[in-house]
């Protein structure tokens, strides 16, 4: 147990510094509901708080945050006008994506310091361990922006808007 809070430390440091300069507009938790909506897709409002492990209230007011940043959108179910969905946009997904990149290498030079062998050791017990928590693996995520439209006219802030203009790629991610 204690080998695994000494390596969950550590990959709390590499997700830290993989958001770069994101860090100063997104927080950890903010980051961790673009991940929610990024690997899962749109998602009712109770359903993302449940998945967060927040009170609906907490996730409401992060998601209130999201929506000025231009990071995600909320919305009225069509089927539903009651329940409220919301959904990451191409500007979240691009910090999504840029912050995976950085932690990709981020993790790929802490892994080369491990002989061969211990690296693949270490990566099936990560990937059980992911399955376990159920983490959905990145190829398995719904690709990009899922185009819903929003009721709310928000413009991404600044920095996102240059970003996500700058971006290529036509799978939605950079």
């Amino acid at each position: 147990m204690d080998a695994v809070l000494t390596a969950s430390r550590s990959l709390i440091a590499v997700a830290t510094r993989s958001l770069g300069a994101a860090a100063e507009e997104v927080t950890i938790a903010q980051y961790r509901a673009l991940v929610v909506l990024a690997s899962h897709g749109t998602r009712r409002m109770a359903d993302l708080a449940a998945a967060l492990d927040v009170a609906p209230s907490t996730a409401g007011r992060m998601c209130d945050r999201l929506v000025r940043k231009g990071l995600i959108r909320r919305h009225r179910a069509r089927a539903d006008r009651r329940a409220v969905l919301v959904s990451v946009t191409a500007a979240g997904r691009l910090v999504v994506d840029r912050a995976t990149a950085r932690r990709r290498a981020l993790i790929g030079e802490i892994l080369g310091r491990l002989p061969a062998s211990r690296q693949h050791a270490v990566a099936a017990a990560l990937a059980a361990f992911a399955d376990a928590a159920g983490e959905i693996p990145d190829h398995r995520w719904p690709p990009g922006d899922n185009g819903t439209p929003s009721d709310e006219a928000v413009q991404p802030s600044r920095p996102y808007q240059e970003a996500a203009r700058d971006s290529v790629g036509p799978e939605g991610r950079s």
